[in-house]
């Protein structure tokens, strides 16, 4: 094994019916007053939002909300709550949703912990962390993890930029997590969960490192799950089953668990969020739009990583290396294209690009030449734009 640091002090409060202990966890947790965070009118009209408001009422436990929290969250819309939480004087901030809401939940306990200081500084590394609120979190949507990662993304919404940030301070004090709040999702939306699931997971997968056998296991072992029970939760929504199984992979890919010991990629996320960025597209649609790009431009860097994934996932056998690489990727892409995810620009409905785009994305990618994407494979401005372009069709 290599070596490694993993602390993970969310508590996971699981099953039917759980939503109705969020008071109880507030106040477990030192909560008093607390900015409620939600997304769109779905939340309101399930009942969800009113059965969390008697509970805090039950519990005594003052409270404001903040809605319309919106995919690819924005910096405006944190901004907005950090107002409300300081006028309010919240010390616990609650998120009732998918990942948007919870990183948004996130950044407001940042700002609001340090009104002084805009949150884009945070975001954009100018200003460290040093303290937050607490937050919670009550889950609706399997996908981003966000419940128990410490990352957060935001989109500054005047610069049409989106970036990403980890600290400790990102981690949630618990999750309350119900696989039947997800029963009415829109199968889109439960494909995109699978794809962002199965992403995490991956990112941390295709690493150079050797020697982390367990780690291997549990990531092999998680991908097979989310392959299996995604495609059973897509083809229906209400089935508890997979839906849970999906909930509770959705935490692990994302905690760090299935990377213990290697170092994580997460170039296909760069890719994606400036996808997402200015074309406004699903996040986890971005990422199954440039994965199998990204896999075959850094497939030589060590074939026999994506030899493993070939055979322990996907059960491929015989044939070349070069036979088995490829035939693991064809696998992956085919699995996206049978949940409903683009695998191409035109797929992605953003229609082939310009060279002036493709070369726009690339360099935004790698910050204008600031930086370089990636740990499998280091790619600089113009491997983001060749990959990008093996994409564009």
């Amino acid at each position: 094994m290599n070596s490694f640091n993993f602390w993970i002090p969310t508590e996971i409060v699981f099953g039917p019916g759980t939503e109705k202990q969020a008071a109880a966890l507030v106040k477990k947790h030192g909560g008093t007053k607390v900015l409620l965070i939600y997304g769109g009118h779905s939340a309101e009209k399930s009942g969800l939002l009113e059965t969390i408001g008697q509970e805090f009422s039950g519990a005594g436990i003052p409270f404001e909300k903040l809605g319309g929290v919106q995919p690819n969250p924005l910096l405006s819309r944190a901004e907005q709550g950090v107002e409300i939480a300081v006028s309010f004087g919240a010390d616990f901030i609650l998120a009732v949703g998918g990942g948007s809401v919870i990183d948004t939940a996130k950044a407001v306990a940042i700002g609001a912990a340090n009104p002084g200081t805009p949150i884009w500084d945070f975001w954009t590394q100018k200003v460290p962390v040093t303290k937050s609120l607490p937050i919670g979190s009550v889950l609706t949507i399997s996908a981003a993890g966000s419940e128990m990662s410490d990352s957060a993304v935001l989109t500054n919404d005047e610069l049409r930029v989106k970036r990403g940030l980890n600290t400790p301070f990102n981690r949630a004090k618990f999750a309350v997590m119900d696989p039947e709040l997800t029963f009415t999702l829109p199968k889109y939306q439960v494909a995109c969960g699978t794809a962002d699931i199965m992403m995490h997971t991956m990112e941390r997968y295709f690493t150079l490192q050797d020697g982390n056998e367990l780690t291997d296991e549990i990531a092999e072992a998680l991908l097979r799950t989310v392959i299996r029970n995604g495609k059973a939760a897509v083809e229906n929504p209400h089935d508890y089953g997979p839906m849970s199984e999906l909930m509770w992979a959705g935490s692990l890919s994302h905690n760090d668990l299935t990377g213990l010991g290697g170092v994580k990629d997460f170039a296909t996320h760069q890719f994606g969020h400036e996808l997402s960025a200015t074309f406004n597209v699903a996040h986890g649609a971005s990422l199954t739009t440039v994965w199998a790009s990204w896999a075959r431009y850094c497939m030589g860097q060590k074939p026999e990583r994506f030899v493993r994934f070939a055979e322990k996932v996907w059960q491929v056998s015989g044939g070349s290396v070069q036979e088995t690489v490829l035939l693991g990727i064809e696998k992956t892409v085919e699995y996206f294209r049978s949940i409903g995810m683009p695998t191409c620009f035109t797929e992605l409905g953003i229609g082939v690009q310009s060279e002036e785009s493709l070369r726009g994305l690339a360099d935004r990618c790698v910050f204008h030449g600031a930086r370089t994407v990636g740990n499998f494979k280091k790619l600089n401005g113009e491997d983001c734009y060749l990959i990008y372009k093996d994409a564009n069709h």
